[in-house]
């Protein structure tokens, strides 16, 4: 990899050819766009706020907090095509680590149209595969909301209480599922049965023969069966080892549907990918296709790459007044020529970091 690359930039580079030798194509976005489409579906973006401001015409914009639903107005439905799209893209979210409002830099990939099982195992083969790309083990979590909400579905809850077992399930909050179903009048084997589904997690071979008694005769079993081929069809690839079947993994019911999933890597305490199928919010949208898709947070992933971001230059050539410049410069040239960043200066700052300093009356 070019060590004239920052570190985000080689997880870009590194992410971006991935992509491209799936087919994947680059989508670029503006900067902002018309905040109405954000306005209607501020839950799919999971409370984060957005930045708005009133342009030239009076139309109300909004910095962008999101990627996905761009991608989904910008394109034209054409029958029989899945359309197949990469991006990198700083969006305005809220930072893990400082909790504030900031740009964060994402990369991820959308895949839109008549979503088959191939299009499935692609979309989960190439998450897993963006978090095998940084040489750390890592963990890609998924579950299927046809069977969370297959489950749920069969007792007699209000929405208000679907939303909140959803929530609950997603913490894995076994005392709160149970007091809430402490509540319902219905068939102990159905409360059960959600309870269940929610402490089982561990690799597919291992969590599948619990799934099946589970899912048995109810709404869920139509998730299993997918779950299941895309278990087959991934099965013997060099990602399987490192999936694993967790429940909590939920997204918000209104926008998803079918497979979702989490991306973990070691070193890093919380998620660094999310992704899932979204029908249901192409149709919010007015749309009719299929989609499934993920994001990178990328710059989660500083705390594990090379630190050589730290470094305010590989080298600091240090002269003096007495230094004929044109000696200088020619020396920072040849420096410089093996890709190697050289700072030129007179006096080496308090708090700068070099890889090494060259002093260049003793060069």
């Amino acid at each position: 990899m070019n060590s004239a690359l920052r570190t985000d930039e080689e997880a870009i580079l590194k992410l971006r050819t991935l992509y491209e030798s799936r087919g994947y194509q680059g989508y670029k976005m503006n900067g902002f766009e018309e905040y109405d489409i954000y306005a209607q579906n501020k839950d799919f973006l999971g409370g984060e706020a957005v930045i708005t401001f009133t342009d030239t015409e009076g139309r109300l914009m909004a910095l962008k907090p999101d990627v996905t639903m761009s991608i989904i107005r910008s394109r034209t439905e054409e029958d029989g095509v899945t359309e197949k799209l990469y991006y990198d893209e700083n969006v305005c979210r809220v930072s893990h680590d400082s909790h504030r409002l900031k740009e964060i830099l994402q990369s991820g990939l959308e895949c839109i149209g008549n979503i088959d099982l191939y299009n499935t195992c692609e979309v989960v083969t190439l998450a897993a595969e963006s978090l095998g790309l940084f040489g750390r083990k890592y963990i890609l979590d998924i579950s299927h909301m046809g069977i969370v909400t297959g489950l749920i579905d069969t007792l007699p809850v209000s929405e208000s209480q679907r939303k909140e077992l959803t929530r609950l399930i997603g913490s894995k909050n076994i005392h709160g599922i149970s007091g809430l179903l402490s509540g319902i009048s219905c068939d102990d084997e159905a409360k059960e049965k959600l309870l269940k589904l929610t402490e089982i997690s561990g690799s597919p071979d291992e969590v599948l023969p619990s799934l099946r008694d589970i899912c048995s005769n109810t709404p869920a079993e139509d998730g299993l069966r997918e779950l299941k081929r895309v278990t087959e069809t991934l099965r013997g690839s060099e990602i399987f080892g490192s999936l694993r079947f967790d429940f909590s993994v939920v997204q918000d019911m209104s926008y998803y549907n079918g497979i979702v999933f989490q991306g973990f890597i070691e070193g890093i305490p919380e998620k660094v990918l999310s992704g899932g199928r979204y029908d249901p919010l192409l149709r919010r949208i007015g749309k009719n296709k299929g989609a499934i898709g993920f994001a990178l947070d990328v710059e989660s992933l500083e705390r594990i790459l090379d630190t050589k971001d730290s470094l305010d230059a590989d080298i600091a050539l240090v002269y003096s007044a007495e230094d004929d410049a044109a000696e200088v410069a020619k020396r920072a040239a040849e420096l410089s020529q093996n890709g190697q960043r050289v700072r030129v200066l007179n006096q080496i700052p308090k708090r700068a970091r070099f890889g090494k300093v060259i002093y260049f009356n003793e060069t």
